[in-house]
């Protein structure tokens, strides 16, 4: 293992240093993967993002999106970029698996891995770690890295600031998760004064919908979701045909779920959907509701208490049994 003293002097030198993070990238996974990069090449170290798949496009604006390789569309290339790294930083996520055909090539190569990330967890193949569960975002995880263990705070500049901002404004729910501490605001009023214009990030992330997207998500509403009152607890069911009808593209169905979690007494909110040949579920929940547990114990999955997810090989009909048939076990937790 690397301690911080021998990171330090690995940072002090022009390294090969290769991002990445976790299969179909969010917010807070390409905010703080860009973050990093805007503030490696400062320092002139020869850095790229490299992500595993493709990602929404409300996200492509960010500084450096240009330099961002998609693993499957430039294989070639990452793969020569992952064998000679010296450094590979692995963002927002704890277990190779979830950077899917990645894995193999990060797994054997020599370079040095540093992990950062607020997961509960973590696998253990990094040779560093800045790791911490209590963060509502990795984002801020990188902003604390930088800032602090490495003692670089001025080289949080705009670009930097920007991809930060947007990792912990879209991992805290626009800053309304119970993990959005004064700490985390605090940190925040550091990135709009490096230069962030937060009002600008929340119009790009949040006012910027197709119209498909849109249309899909009064059809998920109108005609997809159930409220089950006795478990205080709705469900969005998501089919092939409906993603087909509303030629759904990457990003789409992204936060459809919180209206679910808005309902007036609502304690879980699941939104499943049927793409790639397996189901997928993701689970919000408000207070101490463990969504966690559920993904974890029952779906494959994992997360965190309030924001979880999963995924199953089973059809999309028995996924949705199942989950139902796990609501008595929790009963009390749903409806005090």
């Amino acid at each position: 293992m690397l301690d911080t003293g021998a990171l330090i002097d690995l940072l002090s030198q022009p390294q090969k240093i290769v991002i990445t993070t976790h299969h179909k990238p969010d917010g807070d996974a390409l905010g703080s993967s860009l973050g990093l990069y805007n503030y490696l090449i400062q320092l002139g170290h020869h850095a790229r993002v490299i992500a595993p798949s493709d990602y929404p496009d409300f996200l492509t604006w960010m500084p450096g999106n240009e330099e961002v390789l998609v693993f499957p569309e430039t294989k070639e290339e990452a793969l020569a970029l992952i064998e000679n790294a010296s450094l590979i930083f692995c963002l927002d996520f704890n277990s190779l698996d979830r950077i899917n055909d990645m894995a193999g090539p990060v797994r054997e190569s020599a370079a040095k891995k540093i992990m950062i990330d607020h997961h509960l967890d973590p696998a253990d193949f990094d040779d560093y770690r800045h790791w911490n569960i209590n963060a509502c975002a990795t984002a801020q995880l990188v902003y604390d890295f930088i800032a602090n263990v490495l003692g670089h705070k001025v080289y949080i500049n705009k670009d930097v600031a920007t991809s930060l901002y947007t990792g912990i404004m879209t991992d805290s729910a626009s800053f309304r998760l119970p993990n959005t501490t004064s700490d985390v605001h605090r940190v925040v009023a550091d990135l709009i004064d490096a230069g962030a214009v937060n009002w600008r990030i929340h119009e790009l992330v949040y006012n910027s919908a197709s119209e498909n997207r849109i249309r899909l998500l009064g059809h998920c509403l109108s005609n997809c979701l159930e409220v089950l009152h006795e478990f205080n607890t709705a469900v969005i069911v998501l089919r092939k045909q409906d993603l087909a009808a509303f030629d759904v593209k990457t990003g789409d169905t992204e936060g459809i779920v919180n209206y679910a979690l808005s309902i007036t007494s609502i304690r879980l909110a699941a939104f499943i959907v049927e793409r790639d040949g397996q189901v997928k579920m993701s689970l919000r929940s408000k207070g101490e509701f463990p969504a966690n547990e559920i993904c974890k114990l029952y779906f494959n999955g994992g997360g965190h208490r309030n924001a979880a997810g999963g995924q199953s090989t089973d059809g999309i009909d028995q996924v949705v049994e199942q989950f139902k048939s796990v609501l008595p076990k929790y009963k009390k937790l749903l409806i005090q």
